[in-house]
């Protein structure tokens, strides 16, 4: 992953410092209604905003076009400048409002510059989806330095650098939603995929603990964990005709079972799994780990 790492002083009449540490919880939280709108209750209405990484193609793009016409402002960012900006004009014709930010989530500096001007920019954010990832497929004993380096820098460093930038100011503000996107092979072991398992299970991890922490500021975290979707990623694995059968009927000599429901995953029924997650009808969720798989983790 590359990114130009564009340093920015945000001006601090509107933006708090997003180094300071928010306030305390107070003792008693004020009780909140079902379905209650707005980041004071830890879910987005219509004209939120809305910062989505790992924007620019599969998963991530689906979560943009969802998020846009549900009616949130979306910040997209991706290292991919090109498909970036071909997304957001896509949307834009659609109706959605989407803006473009180019960012290497692996650059802390990089990652709290933008935060800062995208708030200055938008306003305040009120959803993050972390979905920026990428798969270095090999066997353990075969995987490289940078193959496990690079992996962790944007599956684990990512999600952390975005998720304590952003997560500073909604504690202040005492309200938000972080979706996580992370992987069935955060908990199942699949061949040939370590570095990536690995770095899903220490993201899926933070995040839990992260929602521990700022559940008292009224700051939901959760995970989606998608199993085989139809993404370039998961076709980079398939190397002979027999590939998306394997994927669909299981495949022994790995040790892997396939998908009971019998079909690989649209990245439109992951986004559907982050917009139900960030929305009033999950407004008492958090820490929750939803599996969209199709079954293939067998319910666990």
């Amino acid at each position: 992953m590359t990114g130009k790492d564009t340093r920015h002083t945000p001006d601090t009449r509107h933006t708090p410092d997003p180094t300071a540490r928010p306030a305390p919880p107070p003792a008693r939280q004020a009780r909140q209604e079902p379905g209650a709108q707005g980041a004071q209750s830890g879910q987005a209405g219509q004209g939120a905003v809305a910062l989505v990484t790992g924007a620019a193609g599969g998963i991530g793009a689906a979560v943009v076009r969802t998020l846009a016409a549900h009616g949130l402002r979306v910040a997209a960012a991706d290292a991919a400048t090109g498909p970036l900006t071909a997304l957001v004009e896509d949307v834009r014709e659609a109706g959605g409002r989407a803006h473009a930010h180019p960012l290497d989530v692996t650059s802390s500096t990089a990652v709290d510059a933008a935060v800062a001007r995208i708030e200055d920019e938008l306003g305040p954010i009120e959803v993050l989806a972390n979905v920026a990832g990428v798969m270095r497929a090999a066997p353990a004993l075969s995987l490289s330095d940078e193959d496990w380096t690079e992996t962790f820098a944007v599956n684990t460093a990512g999600v952390f650098h975005m998720s304590r930038a952003v997560g500073r100011r909604m504690a202040r503000r005492r309200g938000g939603a972080i979706v996580t996107v992370t992987s069935n092979a955060a908990s199942v072991p699949r061949s040939q995929m370590a570095a990536y398992g690995a770095s899903k299970a220490a993201a899926t991890s933070f995040t839990k603990t992260l929602g521990l922490e700022l559940a008292a500021y009224g700051v939901r975290c959760n995970i989606v964990a998608p199993g085989s979707t139809h993404t370039p990623m998961l076709h980079d694995l398939w190397h002979d005709p027999q590939g998306e059968s394997a994927t669909l009927h299981g495949d022994p000599g790995a040790y892997r079972v396939g998908i009971p429901l019998g079909r690989i995953a649209a990245p439109q029924n992951i986004a559907d799994a982050v917009l139900f997650l960030v929305s009033s009808a999950a407004s008492h969720i958090t820490m929750h780990d939803l599996y969209v798989d199709g079954g293939a983790a067998l319910g666990r």
